[in-house]
Formats: C-alpha cells, sequence, structure tokens
C-alpha cells in the first residue's frame, strides 16, 4: 500500500472536515439576502436578551429594597440563570441563521479564528449594540418606577474592587464563554454529536451561567460589551460609563485569548501552518 492510499483511506475515513478560513474580505456577501437575516436575527436575539436579562436585575434590586424574602423570588442564582438560559434559548433559535453570537466578544474571537469576514464581524457588532440599547429601553418603559432606582442593569465595578481586579474578571469570564464557543463549534465534535442538536447551545449557556455566578460580585458581569454598552447609554448615568472601557477591553482580550488558545495550541494552528509551509518548500 503506498503513502498516497494510506492518506486518501485516512482522509476519507474521517467523518468531519474542517471548514476553510472565511475570507477576511468578502464582497460578495453583502449582496446575499442571507447576510442581512443574519443581522437582523442578531439585532433581534440582543434585543430579547436584553430585555428578560435587565428586567430580571431590576426585578431582584426591587425586592432586595422593599425587604422581601428572598427565598420565594428571584437571587443572584436567578439572575444568574436569566442570562445563562437566554443564551441558551437564543443560540439555540439562531444557530442556523447567523451562527448565535449575541456578543461582540464572540464575533471578535471568530474573526480572530477567521470564522467570518470582517464586514459580517462589524455588521453584527452593530446590530448586537443597536438591539442592546433597545432591549435596555423597553425595560426603561415597562418599569418606569423602578429603573432609574434601581441602577438601569448598568455594569460597574463594585465597591471594595480596583480596577485591574475588575478587567481581569472580565478577562477570564469571557475566556470561560468564548472558549466554550470554540469547543462547541469545532467540527470533530459536531460530527461526532450531531444527532443531538442542542449540545452546541447548552453548554455556552451554562458557560455564561457559571461566570455570571463568579463576577457578579466584581463588576456585575459583563463579558458581553454589547449588554454593557446598552445598559449604559439607557441608564446615561456618569457611574454608568466610568468603567466602561473594562467592560469592552476585558471581553475583548479574554476572547483574543481564547481564540489563540483554541486555534494555535489545541488545534495546533501554527505547527500546521509550518508543516504546510515545510512540505511545500521540498517540492519547490
Amino acid at each position: 500500500m503506498t503513502k498516497d492510499m494510506v492518506e486518501q483511506g485516512s482522509f476519507s475515513s474521517k467523518d468531519y472536515h474542517n471548514p476553510p478560513p472565511a475570507a477576511f474580505i468578502d464582497a460578495k456577501e453583502l449582496t446575499m439576502r442571507s447576510f442581512y437575516r443574519a443581522v437582523i436575527a442578531e439585532f433581534i436575539a440582543t434585543l430579547l436578551f436584553l430585555y428578560i436579562t435587565v428586567s430580571t436585575i431590576i426585578g431582584y434590586k426591587s425586592q432586595i429594597n422593599k425587604g422581601d424574602d428572598l427565598c420565594v423570588g428571584v437571587s443572584v442564582l436567578g439572575i444568574a440563570c436569566a442570562f445563562g438560559g437566554m443564551i441558551f434559548v437564543l443560540v439555540y433559535c439562531t444557530t442556523n441563521i447567523s451562527g448565535g453570537h449575541i456578543n461582540p466578544a464572540v464575533t471578535f474571537g471568530l474573526l480572530l479564528a477567521r470564522k467570518v469576514s470582517l464586514p459580517r464581524a462589524i455588521m453584527f457588532m452593530v446590530a448586537q449594540c443597536l438591539g442592546a440599547i433597545y432591549g435596555v429601553a423597553l425595560v426603561k418603559a415597562f418599569y418606569k418606577t423602578y429603573y432609574d432606582t434601581y441602577g438601569g442593569g448598568a455594569n460597574e465595578l463594585a465597591h471594595g474592587y480596583n480596577t485591574g481586579i475588575g478587567l481581569g474578571a472580565e478577562i477570564l469570564g469571557t475566556f470561560v464563554l468564548v472558549y466554550t464557543v470554540f469547543a462547541a463549534i469545532d467540527p470533530k465534535r459536531n460530527a461526532r454529536d450531531s444527532h443531538v442538536p442542542v449540545l452546541a447551545p447548552l453548554p455556552i449557556g451554562f458557560a455564561v451561567f457559571m461566570v455570571h455566578l463568579a463576577t457578579i460580585p466584581i463588576t456585575g458581569t459583563g463579558i458581553n460589551p454589547a449588554r454593557s454598552f446598552g445598559a449604559a447609554v439607557v441608564y446615561n448615568k456618569k457611574r454608568a460609563w466610568d468603567d466602561q472601557w473594562i467592560f469592552w477591553v476585558g471581553p475583548f482580550t479574554g476572547a483574543a485569548i481564547a481564540a489563540f488558545y483554541h486555534q494555535f495550541i489545541l488545534r495546533a494552528g501554527a505547527v500546521k501552518a509550518l508543516e504546510s509551509f515545510g512540505s511545500s518548500s521540498t517540492h519547490v
């Protein structure tokens, strides 16, 4: 059996394939209706995400202020469930349309990994930020009595924590989320678990849930620049803007680290690229 036959046999035995890298700039997709459907899906998904989650936060804070029994209402655990549960639901609903990003940090990580083009990434981020603003605006419209009183669901650094700790919490939290996203969309796992369609959204939602449990006491948990930006725009108080940079720099840094770790260490992207370069050089 020749080397070529072994390689062909090995290739044919694969039950998955690695999709080719997305073009950095793909002008053709700007003419496709599916592209704009995906943008709309990201807008609506982020709007719904912010409406449900910020409503939960306002309800929790009003409950504390009234001195209600926390055992019969929403708690920090309930807030974490709202965020994680909505991500699970919305990723499941939009995966086949837009990929279910609902987060500029996720989009940024996928852009670095060449999973999406630059125009798509930019349009998704704009749609996500606009969706977040409109989602929080709905909360303000429905909860006028409580919205401003209880902080508008805006992210801010908690008392007793410095900016370094807040930034670190956002970096690590976003790393967990984006790393989970990469693991969930891995071609090998998709081939193996394709008969169970909820397996990709479930760990992503659960990652969001766990990160919220860990970082709500520190930053209120951003890990999503659109979520932090939308709440700051609608609430529009000084304290909502003071540490806003943390909720952009932290998530984007965490997403970049997760993309590098998954693509170049776990998937050995750098080694494969060097091997490909070396093999092509020997044939010249």
